[in-house]
């Protein structure tokens, strides 16, 4: 059965919200899952490896036109870079509700950023990667602008396969790296770094001389990647991706653009940099998820899946969709669930208005059956539930989960199988 769009879009949110991918060579990928992604802004990012003594250009950061009119000529810069910061990508060819196009601007004239800045700041910026209404805009960055000569590629990621961080680079940066690999696998270098003994410095010149810097910008290079391998520790990060990281006309190595993905188990001693994440962007209801470890992707059917696991999300969306429903979400509790993460799962699938019915779909490996059983009724009483829900649960306890369904009193529609609970809950919809 081919996939349904449904559950296409379940993946892609999947790939999103909770792993980031890098291509290391022809034949394989390295995933790094996390349980949220922390979001920063490009100036956040930038801020981080300035601390680490990475090159980076002349910044400053203005939430008003005055203030990014006084940044603009403390600059002193031949050229200024005006950037609109918001997480979506994109920004060069978005356009403003103001009627401004484009959210990087480019000037030789410094009395136009303040007047460049008022119709950027307050106003919602649309791009491919935006919602049709766009994010609002409320910083900018102000940023010196240079030339770049030459553009590489440069990362530092954790590899499974390697049991540690790998260095990955190509001289062809700027671009797409997956694309590169593809096409040109030749140019993709990799160095694997022991854990214990860091960065050697033969490793970085060897890394910087097959990116393709010669002379005193080899050694330069090379320096500059033993300062990310530092931040790279520093942060706790699962991965540190510079493209590109340039070569300018005056023989400088600058990291020009960078992506840093972080640990998320490292957040109870990285506080200053969890504090700093923007979660002004995200999906409300999928912040509130986060809040429970619950992954929540929302699509736009009537019918709420409730399940364990983001291949089981996807083939209960299937099967939905083969029965001639829609399904309006989906909710993962992943492993080690508990009651009160049951109770908050079903507060959200209940607050969005498009839920006509609920489908819980739980296969008991990890997950003890009871617990969930406990956490349903729980949430059906103290929620006064009001949509048909059909649960259909499997694996661990299971049949003390359904003693304590079906002697709850409660209107719950028990399925034997994934099938038979995807066809009873599209008739629940059909007879309403």
């Amino acid at each position: 059965m081919a996939a349904s769009m449904a559950s296409q879009a379940v993946a892609r949110g999947l790939r999103g919200a909770s792993a980031k991918y890098l291509f290391l060579d022809k034949f394989k990928c390295a995933g790094v899952s996390s349980r949220r992604w922390l979001n920063l802004q490009e100036y956040q990012s930038k801020k981080l490896m300035q601390e680490s003594g990475v090159t980076v250009q002349r910044f400053y950061v203005a939430d008003n036109p005055p203030d990014a009119l006084q940044a603009a000529k403390r600059l002193n810069a031949k050229e200024i870079v005006l950037k609109a910061q918001i997480l979506a990508g994109g920004r060069g060819k978005g356009v403003f509700s103001s009627g401004l196009k484009g959210g990087v601007h480019l000037t030789k004239d410094p009395s136009v950023v303040g007047e460049l800045a008022s119709k950027m700041l307050g106003y919602s910026l649309t791009t491919k990667q935006t919602p049709k209404e766009g994010v609002e805009v409320k910083t900018v960055m102000v940023a010196e602008a240079l030339d770049i000569t030459r553009e590489t590629y440069f990362a530092i990621l954790m590899d499974r396969a390697c049991n540690g961080p790998v260095m990955v680079g190509s001289p062809q940066g700027g671009m797409d790296i997956e694309e590169v690999a593809d096409k040109s696998p030749e140019l993709i270098f990799k160095e694997v770094i022991d854990i214990f003994e860091g960065v050697r410095d033969d490793q970085a010149l060897r890394m910087a001389a097959n990116l393709g810097f010669k002379g005193p910008l080899e050694r330069q290079a090379a320096d500059q990647i033993m300062r990310l391998y530092d931040l790279f520790l520093k942060v706790d990060a699962t991965q540190v991706e510079v493209n590109p990281l340039g070569e300018t006309p005056e023989g400088q190595v600058v990291c020009f653009d960078a992506k840093i993905s972080f640990d998320d188990n490292a957040e109870f001693r990285q506080k200053a940099v969890f504090a700093m994440g923007d979660m002004s962007e995200s999906d409300p209801t999928e912040t509130e998820a986060a809040k429970w470890d619950l992954k929540y992707i929302g699509l736009d059917g009537n019918i709420a899946c409730f399940v364990n696991g983001a291949g089981l999300a996807m083939a209960t969306c299937d099967i939905i969709d083969l029965h001639g429903g829609k399904p309006a979400n989906f909710l993962d509790l992943g492993g080690g669930v508990k009651e009160k993460q049951v109770y908050e799962a079903f507060k959200l699938l209940t607050a969005d208005p498009k839920v006509e019915a609920i489908l819980v779909n739980i296969f008991g490996g990890i997950v003890n059956c009871a617990i969930i059983a406990n956490g349903i009724t729980k949430a059906c009483r103290e929620l006064e539930l009001k949509v048909p829900l059909v649960v259909r649960l499997e694996g661990t306890n299971v049949q003390e989960a359904k003693r304590i369904l079906s002697e709850s009193g409660l209107p719950i529609v028990a399925a034997n199988d994934l099938d038979d609970a995807a066809k009873k809950a599209v008739a629940a919809i059909t007879r309403k």
